[in-house]
């Protein structure tokens, strides 16, 4: 059907599953954790994190002697096989799910806002025993074997605010043990995200289809020092670091294009006491992504439009930038609703497009109704509603 209408698809494989909407993983993973608990994320309290594997487990046989790498690269390529007729053309774009929420990160927040706005710092995801083992092999490999017995003892937990303990400013993850620590978290997740991506563009690389990852947008805390929404996430950002130049070069290794979400969000509309910067954190993810030649493919962060959100998208949609598409999230009910709709149609009109034909234009007392795909004429972004 969407073959016949001249459309075109973009797939979302998602590896992961949710609570909104309440889609678990697959019975037979379930059943798996259930005997295998540590197949999953955990906290430093105990508390497994059961909506994705553990990046830890990438490549153990726990899945029925299968290695959750084989079980993806499976389903990668069965999909191809089953959707041949449609790769590359009907089908142009594939987003390959990478951690919670489809997205590249630790669950340091087990429940994430969709504008990435927390009030805690959220907490390290090192405590399964599979993660606790490679931090173990790695320390001693290191000649510190005591730093390998967990995360850093001082962290706060999920909603405490960094103002005492480990991101202190001068506390340890300044320190020579807080580089070993931050370092090692995050080229674990970098090593997962390269084997997610190498996986699909060996499986979809001669269909003509475009590669997505996504990456989340942690600004909270991004006014510290030590930024440390970001570093639970898996991102070794502080001021003394740049967390983003080796994502973005991994993403340029493997050919594939990055969701960035949060264009709708501004500084001016952010709590103060998070000392939360998305516009300067989008900044400095974008000149990663310039100075390693990748694509980034926009969207904005809330169901419900933020206020300001759509100036502010338009100021990122605008300038020498390295966005190639912009989807605005999400069609539904509140989406075509007399509070919304409106504002959505002013917006799509105020961008660049060619003139409209005189058939085309809306009769006296009709609201027209904005079209699906634009492209502005200056800065060739194409902008689509999902």
């Amino acid at each position: 059907m969407v073959q016949k209408m001249g459309l075109k698809l973009h797939v979302s494989l998602c590896f992961h599953g949710s609570t909104k909407p309440n889609i678990p993983l697959p019975d037979w993973v379930t059943r798996i954790g259930e005997s295998q608990p540590d197949i999953f994320f955990k906290d430093r309290s105990g508390k497994h994190y059961k909506e994705c594997l553990s990046l830890a487990v990438d490549n153990l046989p726990v899945l029925d002697g299968k290695t959750p790498i084989q079980v993806y690269q499976s389903f990668c390529e069965s999909f191809k096989d089953s959707f041949s007729p449609f790769m590359g053309s009907t089908i142009t774009g594939i987003s390959m799910g990478l951690g919670p929420d489809g997205e590249l990160r630790y669950p340091c927040h087990h429940h994430l806002s969709s504008d990435g706005k927390t009030q805690g710092v959220g907490e390290f995801q090192c405590y399964d025993q599979n993660m606790l083992s490679i931090l173990k092999q790695h320390a001693e490999a290191s000649g510190n074997p005591l730093w390998g017995l967990g995360g850093p003892h001082d962290a706060p937990t999920f909603d405490q605010p960094p103002i005492s303990g480990f991101f202190k400013d001068g506390a340890s993850w300044e320190s020579s043990y807080g580089d070993f620590f931050l370092s090692w978290y995050s080229n674990q997740l970098i090593a997962h995200g390269d084997s997610l991506l190498s996986l699909a563009s060996s499986s979809f690389g001669d269909t003509g289809v475009t590669i997505y990852g996504k990456i989340p947008l942690m600004h909270s805390w991004y006014g510290t020092r030590s930024h440390p929404s970001e570093l639970t996430a898996g991102f070794y950002n502080t001021v003394k670091t740049d967390g983003y130049e080796p994502v973005a070069e991994l993403f340029a290794r493997n050919s594939c294009k990055m969701i960035l979400p949060g264009m709708d969000l501004s500084d001016a509309h952010q709590p103060n006491e998070t000392h939360s910067s998305p516009e300067l954190l989008l900044a400095q993810i974008m000149a990663a992504c310039k100075n390693h030649g990748v694509q980034v493919s926009g969207q904005n962060s809330s169901e419900s439009a933020v206020l300001n959100g759509f100036e502010q998208i338009k100021k990122n949609l605008g300038g020498d930038n390295v966005l190639d598409l912009f989807t605005y999230h999400r069609m539904g009910a509140y989406f075509f609703s007399p509070e919304h709709f409106p504002s959505f149609t002013e917006f799509v009109r105020t961008l660049n497009r060619p003139e409209l034909h005189s058939d085309d234009l809306p009769n006296e007392g009709e609201e027209e109704v904005a079209q699906s795909m634009i492209k502005s004429q200056e800065s060739s972004i194409s902008m689509q509603a999902a």
